[in-house]
């Protein structure tokens, strides 16, 4: 059973070294993604992660992999004792696993396994794999909810904006700053998908976690045209 969840968005602006010069909106995107993962291991060295990407569903542990890909070979683990021994690289390692390992490393944290799901995956599927990822968890370990919102807010919307968007992540942000995993429960798949807000998975694999939650601190962006959502539930 887990007593801790974080949920963080997933962008690679998050690291500094694929970001020229100083801006202050990826500044402030990063410093709460940090917060909520420093958070999270103060209280459990041990995590497990969900993240959504269309090679789902796999578990990764123990990996390493870079960010090479979107511009710079910034190197990452998924586990402490995997750093610096000379083990492989994946160079194609999906971005919330990227992501999830950059944020165990900056935290402070041991260990994060990396469960992740395709974008489409239905409801009920979300909910019964949280449900057995808490059943499964091991004391000591914490959640870890990788996902972005809707990518069509205002005029950096990728694609076209959509005025949609605003209520839908504003949902989503009253959902997860009241710990309500009914609101979760309820968020249609299929609007998800036409704003391309793929966390949804995720965060629906969160409101299957069962336990009675609050919400210990919060916060919504939306800089760059996309939704990032911050979290952190206590049990």
């Amino acid at each position: 059973m887990f007593s801790r969840l974080a949920v963080v968005p997933h962008p690679p602006l998050l690291v500094p070294e694929l970001v020229s010069g100083a801006v202050p909106d990826a500044e402030q995107v990063r410093a709460e993604c940090l917060a909520a993962a420093r958070d999270l291991a103060a209280h459990a060295p041990d995590w497990v992660a969900v993240g959504v990407d269309p090679s789902g569903p796999r578990t990764l542990d123990g990996v390493a992999g870079t960010f090479a890909g979107f511009g710079v070979d910034v190197r990452v683990a998924l586990a402490e004792d995997t750093e610096d021994t000379g083990k492989a690289v994946d160079p194609d390692l999906p971005l919330p696993a990227l992501v999830a390992g950059w944020l165990r490393q900056r935290a402070g944290a041991r260990r994060v396994r990396v469960h992740l799901v395709p974008p489409d995956l239905p409801p009920a599927e979300c909910l019964a794999l949280g449900a057995r990822l808490a059943d499964e968890a091991r004391p000591g370990q914490a959640l870890l909810v990788l996902g972005d919102g809707s990518h069509r807010h205002g005029e950096l919307a990728v694609g076209r904006p959509d005025e949609r968007a605003g209520a839908f992540d504003e949902d989503v942000r009253r959902a997860l700053a009241a710990a309500d995993v009914d609101a979760l429960r309820a968020l249609d798949p299929d609007l998800a998908a036409e704003l391309g807000a793929d966390g949804r998975a995720a965060w629906q694999v969160a409101a299957g976690v069962p336990g009675a939650w609050r919400c210990a601190r919060s916060a919504f962006l939306a800089p760059f045209g996309v939704g990032y959502h911050c979290a952190v539930w206590e049990a």
